[in-house]
């Protein structure tokens, strides 16, 4: 099954050689691994994985673990928990985020907007760190669009 993050994507775990993909009631075991998902999602909005990240990183000055505006209509923003290359690394999508809370050092509980909640191995800090840069993203490209209406 091939899979491309949707405005129905909540998260992107890897699992081994593939992922799971929660979604609002669903959740896929997709046999890619998250980096493969978030490259094919790109493609699917009519860009590339390392044209986006690109950008984002010229936009945010930042050089790694950069949020992905996967498509601009429907503000859908991805962001790592950790280097994409990474076999730990997790895409979660900004909008969706209703909270998060501290577990222990290494782990955080995120919750999302419809109850949800999972647990990865991120630490708050880093979360924060993440959904600030992406939230930070989101905002210059809002403030652009207004501009050129």
């Amino acid at each position: 099954m091939k899979y491309e993050f949707s405005k129905g994507t909540l998260a992107i775990v890897p699992n081994e050689n593939s992922s799971l993909v929660y979604e609002d009631d669903e959740r896929y075991l997709i046999e890619e691994k998250p980096l493969k998902i978030m490259e094919d999602s790109c493609k699917y909005y009519g860009s590339t994985y390392h044209g986006r990240k690109d950008c984002a990183k010229e936009i945010l000055g930042a050089d790694y673990k950069v949020p992905i505006i996967l498509e601009d209509y429907n503000r859908i923003i991805a962001l790592p928990t950790a280097s994409p290359n990474s076999n730990d690394c997790a895409w979660l999508s900004l909008h969706r985020i209703h909270h998060f809370l501290k577990v222990d050092a290494v782990n955080t509980r995120v919750v999302f907007d419809n109850g949800k909640d999972i647990i990865l191995p991120i630490s708050y800090r880093s979360l924060e760190n993440q959904i600030s840069r992406a939230s930070r993203l989101d905002c210059i490209m809002r403030n652009r669009k207004i501009k050129e209406d």
